[in-house]
């Protein structure tokens, strides 16, 4: 019992005289303890001091990666804005060239148009000088209807010319703004290109990378330039086979008119009925082009107030989601009331694009139905000319053609009465 309670450091007093209150195995073991929880402990702090060097070094490693890998994508990107920006202007450039061109075929075909008023005109006085001829003589030809013919094909080639140059312009327009779209992007991703850690007016943007407001992908996005340029190019062809078509009607309008002054016709009367029956039959359509062209205002109407009643409801689910976006921490959840929001948004955009795709088709078929309307009045016009002249001053009239009565050059060729 007393050598127990030596052991376990009890104090105990001999003649009053202290004895030790360890035992020397106690204070051996003691210092062991203490030496192998300080070798423990400094071996735990060296791994934890050496997982933190790795862990430093790796993060560094992997955000250096990770800068260069973007900076290298961004310089990338500059690379294609680039490219794609230089195709669109070099389409630009040769669009203007082509629609400069048409514009002056466009001009050459009004001047050749006007030139035919001239011989229009002799025309008519022919045909009035032959009033007193009677019996066989009483014929008609059809330099009139020759020249009017060639004055209709080049009112609607001009017609076209004008329509082409507009859809020359549209498409330039559209190569024009999506060059300026890309120069802009260009100039931002070439800022971004040259960024460095070291650079002035960088800051914390908490939450950005959640925000994705994009609405193509690379492979839309080079299609949508591609297509551009495609739609211009496709202008410029169309516009080029119109030029050509407007030189060869130049040479037609020419061949037929020489000819035509040579040419007697003796269908006189039949002509007067036929044109009658022309007028009678354009009034008609042009009646209908009128009824229709009420009922397409009329749709188009609607069209544009089914397009404005989207505008509240449209307003009230995006202020729902961006309400809904200053919700905070776990509340922040994406519920079926935010799938419901986002698809109700997705869905009036797409009705009132689909409400805006249908208007353009009714505006569009409203010009043309005013562009019908129009011609039609135009060509009832001509056709009540050509009755006044017919059956007032030319019927059984006709006086041959001198023998060499020489007139100046129109098309750059002479014409002869």
């Amino acid at each position: 019992m007393r050598r127990a309670r030596q052991q376990k450091g009890c104090t105990a007093a001999v003649g009053g005289t202290l004895y030790s209150r360890y035992s020397t195995s106690d204070w051996d073991s003691s210092n062991k303890q203490h030496f192998h929880l300080s070798e423990r402990e400094r071996n735990l702090a060296e791994r934890l001091r050496n997982d933190a060097y790795r862990a430093v070094k790796a993060t560094d490693s992997r955000t250096r990666n990770r800068q260069a890998a973007n900076t290298k994508r961004l310089g990338d990107r500059v690379h294609d804005i680039h490219f794609w920006k230089e195709e669109l202007n070099n389409e630009i450039r040769e669009m203007e060239n082509e629609t400069e061109n048409l514009n002056e075929h466009k001009r050459i075909l009004e001047k050749a148009l006007s030139d035919t008023r001239g011989p229009l005109a002799i025309a008519e006085e022919c045909l009035l000088q032959r009033e007193k001829r009677v019996g066989i003589d009483q014929v008609h030809d059809d330099e009139v209807d020759t020249i009017k013919r060639c004055q209709d094909k080049m009112i609607r080639l001009i017609e076209k010319a004008a329509i082409q140059l507009k859809m020359d312009r549209a498409a330039q327009h559209a190569c024009e703004k999506d060059s300026k779209d890309k120069n802009h992007a260009q100039n931002l991703d070439d800022r971004m290109h040259q960024l460095r850690n070291s650079a002035a007016g960088i800051g914390f943007h908490p939450g950005i990378e959640n925000v994705d407001n994009t609405i193509t992908i690379p492979y839309s996005w080079v299609k949508f330039t591609q297509e551009n340029i495609a739609r211009s190019q496709k202008e410029r062809e169309i516009s080029e086979k119109l030029r050509g078509e407007i030189d060869a009607l130049l040479r037609q309008c020419a061949n037929e008119m020489w000819s035509q002054f040579n040419t007697v016709n003796n269908s006189f009367n039949s002509r007067i009925q036929e044109t009658h029956d022309a007028k009678n039959k354009l009034q008609a359509h042009l009646q209908r082009v009128n009824n229709e062209i009420r009922d397409v205002e009329h749709a188009i109407d609607l069209l544009r107030k089914a397009i404005h009643d989207k505008e509240y409801p449209m307003k009230v689910a995006q202020t729902r989601l961006d309400e809904r976006t200053r919700r905070i921490n776990v509340e922040l959840c994406n519920d079926p009331v935010m799938k419901g929001l986002q698809k109700e948004v997705n869905e009036i955009r797409e009705s009132v694009r689909m409400l805006k795709e249908k208007l353009r088709q009714a505006e569009n078929a409203l010009v043309r139905l005013l562009k019908t309307k129009a011609t039609l009045e135009e060509d009832i016009s001509v056709k009540d000319n050509s009755l006044y002249i017919d059956s007032k001053g030319c019927m059984g009239l006709r006086k041959n053609m001198p023998m060499d009565p020489k007139v100046g050059p129109i098309f750059n060729m002479p014409l002869a009465y």
